[in-house]
């Protein structure tokens, strides 16, 4: 893993193409009206059969101040008042689904994120996890992965001080860039201090696990100020690090309409900044994970990728997608066994649907055999950089050079470029196409014909 990735500047001109980011397979743009509440409770049914563990995942979508580059599922607000009746639709809808289940699913992995989970104060955050503790089975013992978002603007040692009490022993601080002049241009203005403080705070309080997240590709940014965020941000020893190309998608996403286009760095630029982020972070022992992500060598996933455990959900790549997800809140999607299901994104909607007692699932999708096969491809190659034909051929009773023979020319293709590493027994995604792995997986994407591409960001 040493030679995780080798920067080839042509090889990335011709591959950095718009494709899906692969947190699910089928991807949510598959996602249809057909799918409903009696899907879901015929899912969770079966999970309660089968004793599979949980994963929860808890949406908030408040936040105070808008962030213009943000394409995230948010309710704008000032009026923290607007917290209290959402979260007795949560009580409402975390009622509904545990009756479904058996109360021995351990619950293995939590997620709060937003909006700003840390929104809520600090009564309100206790009451949610009394709810959660009083319908799910949650683990006491601190060995659950259980993590919150913060903005470190909106929290202090007494808020992180809380969060531990309360069971949470990871936290995923937003951090995006420290320069001001980039921080006025997406309206997040947020000091260093403020940041280091928060982390202080983790430590000192043992929290298992710190992830920041940053985000290339901004406006006012430049190769050079950029590299000093990342600079600052190694000062801090993060244990993970996420670093998102920003998608520039203002017909999509309204807050993106504040940004002055003619001020974001140009596609040279902002492969500057990457190459130069990977240069940095290597540098400081971080291990590229996959898709945006780094981590230090003893941190979990890297681990798990050194034995081929890691696996990839809707809250990225995680040790735990053997759990069975279940999303709570607006927006909040689920993945049990092979069904996938959403929320109502509209909060309106999501309140009334619970009011009168009903679930508020809008949309999803059950896969096929199809869609299980290559789910478990497209997983393989995201999360473990390699395929073992065999094993897929055992798994699914296919022979594998015959079931994918149509896609073999493009495959042979990217080998000759030095992409993949194509034999008769595997792929192996070679150095230099760690980094378009998402290109990689696009061959056996059976639906990405048939659907605007412009609806996902570009590779790189």
């Amino acid at each position: 893993m040493l030679d995780a990735i080798r920067w080839d500047t042509d090889l990335i001109r011709r591959y950095d193409l718009a494709g899906p980011r692969y947190t699910s397979y089928p991807t949510a743009v598959q996602f249809n009206s057909q799918v409903g509440a009696f899907d879901l409770l015929h899912a969770l049914r079966d999970s309660r059969k089968a004793q599979r563990p949980l994963s929860l995942y808890v949406h908030i979508p408040f936040c105070a101040n808008i962030c213009y580059y943000c394409a995230c599922n948010k309710v704008i607000t000032k009026d923290r008042s607007r917290a209290l009746p959402y979260l007795q639709r949560l009580e409402q809808e975390m009622q509904l689904i545990a009756c479904h289940l058996a109360p021995n699913q351990r619950v293995e992995q939590l997620h709060f994120g937003g909006g700003t989970p840390t929104f809520l104060n600090h009564d309100e955050l206790r009451q949610l996890m009394a709810l959660l503790r009083k319908h799910f089975n949650l683990l006491d013992d601190d060995s659950g992965d259980y993590g919150i978002e913060i903005d470190p603007r909106e929290a202090d040692w007494s808020t992180m001080g809380l969060l531990r009490e309360l069971g949470f022993n990871r936290v995923s601080i937003g951090l995006q860039d420290l320069d001001p002049a980039v921080q006025r241009a997406v309206n997040r203005l947020q000091s260093l201090d403020e940041t280091r403080a928060v982390i202080e705070a983790a430590r000192t309080l043992q929290f298992r696990s710190i992830n920041i997240d940053l985000i290339y590709g901004l406006p006012k940014q430049t190769p050079e100020n950029f590299a000093r965020t990342v600079e600052e941000v190694i000062s801090l020893q993060p244990d993970r690090l996420s670093v998102f190309n920003y998608a520039h998608l203002p017909e999509r996403f309204m807050p993106q309409r504040r940004i002055n286009g003619s001020e974001l760095p140009a596609p040279a630029e902002k492969l500057q900044m990457l190459q130069r982020t990977i240069e940095q972070l290597t540098a400081a022992g971080y291990r590229y994970i996959g898709m945006d992500h780094f981590a230090l060598p003893d941190d979990e996933l890297a681990i798990a990728q050194e034995e081929s455990t890691l696996q990839r959900n809707f809250q990225g790549y995680t040790t735990h997608g053997h759990c069975d997800l279940i999303g709570l809140g607006v927006s909040a999607i689920s993945q049990i066994g092979d069904l996938y299901c959403q929320n109502s994104s509209d909060l309106t909607h999501y309140q009334n649907a619970l009011a009168g007692a009903q679930l508020a699932t809008s949309r999803g999708l059950v896969c096929n055999a199809d869609d299980r096969l290559r789910r478990e491809v497209i997983q393989q190659l995201i999360c473990n950089f390699s395929l073992k034909f065999e094993e897929i051929e055992q798994a699914f009773n296919i022979d594998f050079r015959g079931y994918f023979n149509e896609l073999w020319p493009e495959l042979e293709e990217m080998a000759d470029d030095g992409l993949i590493e194509l034999g008769s027994e595997a792929i192996i995604v070679l150095p230099a196409g760690r980094l378009l792995v998402r290109s990689v997986c696009m061959v056996f994407d059976a639906y990405l014909g048939q659907q605007n591409r412009q609806r996902f960001s570009r590779v790189i």
